[in-house]
């Protein structure tokens, strides 16, 4: 197939007049006129510079259809792959190397779930009418315009979209919320193969002492590895955006230059071609929303208007469990349930392959959820490994309640509208310009037996496999009008509240309530903006500073300057800092010194992908009995002192032989790079045509300015960050401004599909518009969308 995208692409950059006109073809019409069937009545709709629709209809089940249809029209390839994903049936389209991720997502019954979803929606509602107008719009312009570049390369057979396809992105979005599946495998090698005094860097060496440990073979070590590895990486190898973490805020109107409530917002979310965020302007008689919106979901999940605003961030509650089922020795289809064996249940499937045969798969089910090591064919263990999940399990009606948040102008209409979110985990920030702010924890919590440790793998057998008790949303963490003023998050573990999941480190949380609890400061979008922009961390000093002893006795001198910059760096990674790269080389080091004899190759890897590595190496750092320090691979009994100096000589030699040997070169913005990368862009010449940047980044991983990149050895590509930054002071809401990474269109060679790129880099910020005037003075003459 790379040879076969190789060829055309070339034919395209080669075909010349034709290729223009061919490539002209596809743009967004944004003047003139068109037919849309299924209106009541003429929509207009103005484009300001950036490409944003501002639609006017006259009643909102025309506005969604519009919605819908200009959606498509920048981002129908991004709605066709990600529908694919959700549901297992990327193979189709991009061969025999998507065979093993549409394993995984039809293991995790994303499909059944959402048709379950689709069955349960009252068809009445205000919301379904909303969604059917969407899809309405988008599939009647897949059969009446030409499809976009990449339908052509693949040789995509175009079909009309379902609510179906909607609830599966939704049931997408909860899997990349959670990491479960990613970190379980990896702590639970950890408990049962080094011992619980290994587990204190991560806060759970008391914790392995509950429950019983599931009997796992060799072979079901491996399939846990390939799980873990798999489950990191699916989405990626689509080309399209996963969840991460966030930034949200709001402050009263007590903190503000105005006296009205300020909000900030920037979801950090894995970057790609296109961006993940259709930007749109509704109006409508009686509703007027700003809002941003995913594919194939018509209700924004980011948005504002002159009343009220709101942004989210990931919870990152623990709301998956991996059990691990006892079997039957004289029947390998049933498992240990409740004192009987049961028979597991099962059905056959095909994943259609492109230019190849279909793949046979078994997807089984016990007592306590689908099987998610079917999806490793070979690779998966003797053990069965069940997933329970809430997304799987609960009711979840997430469409009416985002319907409701984008109408919920007062705080009782938003608490009732995040009661109705059960999965994935949200955080939602809230602020009104009558002048309440609130921070709700949305996401049904569950009560687990004892025993049931949620953070290894559970023993299927036990008393601690028994379902888990759903907890009430009156038990979630919550804030509504706090006398410090403001509410914070920033994906940090809650406070006051006992509630598992695997939440991101806490520097990023606390650099933003350090600048937040200045009670003198009085905040506008000016001071908002460099807040969010802020690319600086205490990570550097936690770590360093129990180190410094040490390093200053081992480092030569020739080494000391060095050394010495380091230690006085502020960390803030600035574009020409050397000292960040210094600092982030040492980092990984220290961990691939100090851990990965224990560990071996393939579970050192699966942590370093995992939040937990972020929590553990400032503890392992301060902590010179570790036993982690120990290198097994030598007779000797290794101290902090000798791993540390090992790692600061690792990492210069690393440095000389990427970044050159003269240290004046070793530039973060060197190292340090954004590229935004489209699904088809890893073939050349495609990556020329439809990647952009390389851009030089500011930033780093868990600073406010969070753009950040894996955790491992220079260079170090950007992977995600701001998927767009909002600023909202209600004293002007139609003054709001925003910053997105990319473009509106998605559609390439559209003069929208990278105009804000670099903006974005620069963190240059452009009005959100709200009122006529200003948008008629962007407009270029207006699109007339007629029954």
């Amino acid at each position: 197939m790379r040879r076969w995208l190789a060829a055309l692409a070339g034919v395209l950059v080669l075909g010349a007049t034709g290729g223009t006109f061919y490539l002209n073809d596809q743009q967004a019409q944004r003047a003139g006129e068109l037919r849309l069937p299924g209106l009541a009545a003429p929509v207009a709709v103005r484009f300001d510079a950036q490409g944003v629709p501002h639609i006017r209809a006259d009643s909102e089940t025309d506005l969604y259809r519009a919605l819908g249809y200009l959606h498509a029209q920048d981002r129908l390839f991004q709605m066709e792959l990600l529908r694919r994903l959700a549901r297992g049936e990327l193979a189709e389209v991009l061969g025999a190397q998507l065979v093993d991720t549409d394993r995984l997502f039809r293991s995790l019954r994303i499909r059944e779930q959402a048709a379950a979803a689709v069955a349960r929606e009252d068809q009445r509602s205000a919301a379904w009418q909303g969604l059917q107008a969407y899809l309405d719009g988008i599939n009647h312009y897949q059969a009446s315009r030409p499809l976009p570049l990449e339908f052509d390369l693949l040789g995509i057979r175009p079909r009309p979209f379902s609510a179906e396809d909607t609830f599966s992105v939704i049931g997408y979005m909860a899997y990349s919320f959670a990491a479960a599946l990613r970190t379980e495998p990896v702590l639970t090698h950890i408990r049962d193969r080094l011992g619980a005094d290994y587990l204190a860097i991560f806060g759970l060496a008391a914790a392995a002492e509950q429950g019983a440990s599931p009997a796992l073979a060799a072979a079901d070590w491996r399939g846990l590895h390939a799980l873990a590895q798999l489950a990191g990486a699916a989405p990626g190898r689509g080309g399209l955006s996963q969840f991460e973490g966030s930034n949200a805020w709001a402050l009263g109107g007590s903190r503000t230059a105005s006296g009205k409530p300020l909000l900030a917002g920037d979801p950090h979310i894995r970057f790609s071609v296109p961006q993940v965020w259709y930007s749109a302007h509704l109006s409508a008689p009686g509703f007027e929303l700003y809002g941003q919106h995913h594919a194939l979901i018509p209700f924004a999940l980011l948005g504002h208007n002159r009343d009220f605003g709101w942004s989210l961030t990931m919870f990152q509650n623990d709301d998956l469990d991996l059990i691990a089922e006892r079997v039957n020795p004289a029947d390998p289809e049933q498992v240990w349930h409740e004192g009987q064996w049961v028979t597991l249940e099962s059905r056959r499937e095909q994943i259609a392959v492109k230019d190849a045969a279909p793949v046979a798969l078994t997807l089984r089910r016990s007592p306590h959820g689908p099987l998610v090591n079917d999806a490793l064919g070979a690779l998966a263990g003797p053990t069965p490994l069940a997933l329970r999940w809430v997304f799987l399990e609960a009711a979840n009606p997430i469409l009416g309640a985002f319907h409701q948040l984008n109408r919920a102008d007062t705080l009782a209409k938003a608490r009732n509208a995040a009661a109705g979110i059960e999965a994935p985990g949200l955080n939602i920030v809230w602020a009104a310009a009558s002048g309440d702010i609130a921070w709700w924890a949305a996401g049904r919590l569950l009560e687990r037996p004892a025993g049931a440790h949620p953070a290894f793998v559970i023993d299927g057998a036990s008393a601690a496999a028994a379902p888990p008790r759903p907890l009430p949303f009156s038990a979630n963490p919550r804030e509504e009008n706090p006398p410090r003023g403001y509410v914070l998050s920033a994906n940090q573990a809650p406070d006051g509240f006992a509630v598992p999941g695997y939440y991101n480190p806490a520097e990023r949380y606390q650099r933003l309530r350090e600048r937040l609890d200045h009670t003198d400061m009085r905040w506008d979008v000016e001071n908002s903006q460099a807040l969010q922009l802020e690319g600086g961390s205490d990570l550097p000093r936690r770590i360093l500073t129990p180190l410094l002893a040490e390093l200053r006795a081992a480092v030569p001198a020739q080494q000391r300057a060095l050394l010495e910059e380091l230690a006085a760096w502020d960390g803030e990674h600035r574009l020409d800092s050397r000292a960040a790269v210094l600092f982030n080389q040492l980092l990984y080091q220290l961990a691939r010194e100090a851990l990965a004899d224990e560990l071996g190759e393939e579970f050192f890897a699966a942590l370093l992908a995992t939040r937990a590595i972020n929590h553990a190496l400032p503890v392992l750092a301060a902590d010179a009995a570790a036993p982690w320090w120990d290198d097994r691979a030598t007779p000797e009994r290794e101290a902090r002192a000798a791993i540390v100096a090992r790692a600061w000589q690792a990492s210069l030699a690393h440095l000389q032989s990427v970044l050159g040997a003269d240290p004046a070169g070793w530039q973060w913005g060197r190292a340090h790079t954004l590229t935004f990368e489209h699904p088809l862009g890893r073939v050349a010449p495609l990556d020329r045509l439809l990647n952009v940047g390389a851009f030089a980044a500011p930033g780093s991983h868990e600073t406010p300015n969070n753009l950040a990149q894996k955790f491992g050895p220079a260079p170090w590509p950007v992977s995600y960050g701001p998927s767009i930054r909002r600023l909202v002071d209600f004293a002007a809401p139609q003054q709001a401004l925003g910053s997105s990474p990319l473009g509106q269109s998605g559609v390439p060679f559209d003069p929208h599909y990278a105009d804000q790129s670099e903006a974005y880099l620069r963190g240059d910020y452009r009005p959100l518009h709200l009122d006529a005037a200003a948008i008629d003075a962007e407009a270029s003459g207006v699109l007339w969308l007629r029954p």
